[in-house]
């Protein structure tokens, strides 16, 4: 089987699957789906969300207050296929790192 029927297989059965699944419960996997995101992105990010996790962590145990260069480096070094606001309250929405989650959101909404 090539590899373009391959894909188109997979593309088929992903599409039958969000139908059977009520995608707005999972808001995070539904823009990792529609935003054509890779294995190795999906990995990349959550890398990132590691590294910036022990960064918030340590940051938070020295007294930091202001984590606002977190959230930059983070909009910065997200893939461009995927929107950081957008991003971040999907992460929080599936309890992806909800404590730097909450912090993001929190900056968010203090700019606006």
């Amino acid at each position: 089987m090539l590899k373009e029927d391959r894909h188109k297989i997979t593309s088929f059965q992903i599409q039958l699957l969000s139908r059977i699944i009520d995608m707005d419960q999972y808001p995070f996997i539904k823009l990792i789906i529609e935003h054509h995101i890779s294995e190795d992105e999906y990995r990349e990010l959550f890398d990132l969300l590691e590294r910036q996790q022990a960064t918030y962590e340590e940051q938070k145990e020295e007294g930091l207050l202001d984590f606002s260069s977190l959230l930059i480096e983070f909009a910065g070094c997200l893939n461009e296929k995927l929107n950081p606001t957008e991003t971040i309250l999907a992460l929080r929405a599936e309890n992806y790192f909800p404590e730097l989650m909450d912090e993001y959101i929190k900056i968010l909404k203090n700019e606006t």
